[in-house]
């Protein structure tokens, strides 16, 4: 009698064939190019193309595949290449020149071009680690431990270093126990609510009703973020494995990926991992040899942010308009097509399959009490090195910004920081040792959101980032409440008189109060959350509002209507032509003397003639009332002379 095969003994079967290919694979040399949105956009297809050609133009047995993102997308097009005898080195900033040439120097004739390497991954005597980074020193990594090392089109390699273990365990379980288990970790939703996982299943593995749904929100949509894509493009198996011990864990047999159609090759990537794991057993009619069976399909979103709310994303899967819902009921009780429904975030799913492997006193091993675990950010704005970083909760602003971003680009001083995306919060560069964790940002005045992060530099003006925000999500709300579709629109008709130097003294009072409004009367968190950049601001930078109201101007020179452009005649070289030929509207002519001249009149205010004046010269100065009428009367005064 042939004894009843368990899942984790039918995985075993299924990575075994795995290993061995993986263990010849890595036998020869292996390039890992960094090939995730963010690495194509600057040529990396291109920098995999001259791999692929010049090793087999060179006859080197080696193999190219096109992996996903480590986080260093400042460095972008990089690769890894993992020759044997020497540690993985990860080369940045190529080109397809310096790929031809790493293929030659390095893989042919031994040289490990170390004076083009970024870093290494392994221990070694001539490159420093990534370890060795100031960066290294704050990131844990264990979402994107993979990420940019495997082929996210090859479920191979995803099983060869230990994938969908974590479905076999949950397997081994009763569905409770895996409920049980996430709820122990203390995870929360990295969606931006931050609402306890394992809750958010138990009442949905409570319900009466036998039919079931999970959804991946993948509808990723704050300005600046790409944590959610990265994740599908760089390691699609391990959010399907999630996806799927959710799916055990609540009863459901069906399940959806909800990924924005801008979205291409997450789309693309998470077919194939679906198709790959129907084909090994994962997915599909007993999983894994159990008698537990999925279904999952993909469904394309059309862009809308307010559809990254849950029961707005339930609407447009049904084919309604995608509008937020009234809860009680909550979707865990009646959710799509009024089944229950369990709906979490790309990066929520993806922590899952590593609490059931290591168990829930591990996750809560790292980050804080209340916090459990990492964070995922994405870095964006004025930061030396911007990109992905993996972060234990209560790592501070400071360790963010100074050790993973190497600090303020162009030696600027650090103003501010907008956290929490268009709904988030603008916090002050004096507040640098804030703990980035879901209740900390909320004492603060901001919120942990889908992790977004923006900073700015005292080039930014904060009335100006606070109209900006308001701007995105007045738009893109769906209108149903009033206080939103109204509230936000007037505030933002406020704010944009504001950067205009029609601000009155009363409109900062005005701002408060319609905040308040708005939070108390939106339905979704889309409206409660919308008027936060506007109050963040009010609270740290009033002094801005003040300028822009009382004084007419803008301190940070960046409200086109409260500057101006003028010319030095004594800076400028009248052989010099460079600010003629970069304005766009030919506002700028020479006079009788061949000084230059700017037409306020035509001036659209581009800064392209400040940027363009050579710095021998610094001919070109942008002023903002009062000190316009200095400035003009300096110029003119100096032609006269």
């Amino acid at each position: 009698m042939n004894a009843i095969k368990t899942a984790a003994m039918v995985l075993e079967e299924i990575r075994a064939e795995a290993l061995n290919k993986w263990s010849s694979l890595r036998q020869r040399t292996l390039i890992a190019v960094g090939a995730a949105t963010c690495g194509r956009a600057v040529g990396a297809l291109e920098v995999a193309r001259v791999f692929r050609e010049e090793t087999e133009r060179l006859q080197v047995d080696a193999t190219v595949i096109e992996a996903g993102c480590i986080g260093h997308c400042y460095a972008e097009p990089l690769a890894f290449i993992y020759k044997p005898g020497f540690p993985g080195i990860c080369y940045g900033y190529l080109n397809e020149g310096l790929a031809s040439r790493l293929v030659r120097d390095f893989l042919v004739d031994g040289d490990p071009c170390v004076e083009f390497a970024l870093a290494a991954d392994g221990v070694n005597d001539f490159i420093p680690t990534f370890q060795d980074f100031p960066r290294g020193l704050v990131e844990k990594k264990i979402v994107m431990e993979h990420c940019g090392l495997i082929d996210p089109e090859n479920i191979e390699h995803y099983l060869a270093v230990g994938g969908y273990s974590g479905l076999a365990a949950a397997l081994a379980l009763d569905p409770a126990e895996v409920i049980k288990e996430v709820k122990s970790s203390g995870l929360r939703g990295r969606g931006g609510a931050g609402f306890p996982t394992g809750s958010k299943w138990e009442l949905c593995g409570g319900a009466a009703e036998k039919n079931r749904y999970v959804i991946c929100n993948g509808d990723e949509g704050d300005p600046g973020a790409f944590m959610d894509r990265t994740i599908l493009e760089s390691n699609p198996h391990l959010v399907v494995e999630g996806l799927t011990i959710a799916a055990y864990a609540v009863g459901a047999g069906k399940g959806y990926f909800y990924i924005r159609a801008e979205y291409p090759l997450a789309v693309e990537r998470i077919r194939k991992a679906l198709k790959q794991a129907e084909k090994y057993g994962i997915l599909g009619k007993s999983v894994l040899g159990t008698g537990f069976s999925l279904d999952v399909e993909v469904f394309q979103g059309s862009g809308a942010f307010v559809c990254g709310e849950e029961t707005a994303l339930i609407a447009s899967m049904e084919g309604k308009p995608g509008l937020p819902r009234h809860r009680p009921p909550f979707p865990s009780e009646a959710g799509l097509f009024g089944k229950p429904t369990v709906i979490n975030n790309v990066k929520t799913l993806s922590y899952v399959p590593y609490i059931i492997r290591n168990g829930a006193e591990w996750f809560k091993g790292t980050g804080t009490p209340g916090s459990p675990g990492t964070a995922i950010f994405a870095l964006a704005g004025k930061l030396v090195n911007t990109g992905l970083a993996e972060v234990p909760m209560g790592t501070t602003l400071r360790q963010i910004i100074y050790d993973v971003g190497s600090g303020i680009a162009g030696n600027s001083s650090f103003k501010a920081v907008q956290i929490g995306g268009p709904s988030g919060g603008c916090l002050p560069g004096e507040t640098p040792d804030t703990p980035i964790d879901f209740d900390s940002l909320t004492r603060a005045g901001a919120m942990m959101g889908s992790g977004g992060i923006v900073v700015l530099d005292e080039n930014d003006c904060m009335v100006e980032m606070a109209r900006f925000f308001l701007d995105f999500t007045q738009k893109e709300s769906c209108g149903k409440c009033t206080f939103c579709r109204l509230g936000t629109k007037h505030m933002l008709g406020i704010l944009e008189r504001i950067t205009k130097g029609e601000g009155r003294p009363e409109d900062m009072d005005l701002l408060l109060e319609l905040a308040e409004d708005i939070r108390a009367g939106s339905l979704c968190s889309l409206g409660k959350t919308a008027p936060n950049p506007v109050l963040s601001t009010l609270k740290y930078f009033r002094a801005e509002y003040e300028a822009h109201i009382r004084e007419k101007r803008c301190p940070a020179l960046m409200c086109k209507d409260l500057i101006a452009y003028y010319i030095l005649p004594h800076k400028c070289e009248r052989s010099c032509d460079a600010c003629v030929g970069s304005c766009p509207v030919e506002a700028i002519y020479s006079n009788e003397d061949r000084i230059k001249v700017i037409n306020q009149e035509k001036c659209v205010k581009c800064n392209s003639c400040l940027v363009a004046c050579p710095p021998q010269y610094r001919a070109v100065i942008k002023v903002s009332p009062p000190d316009q009428a200095a400035g003009k009367e300096k110029e003119n005064d100096e032609q006269k002379s």
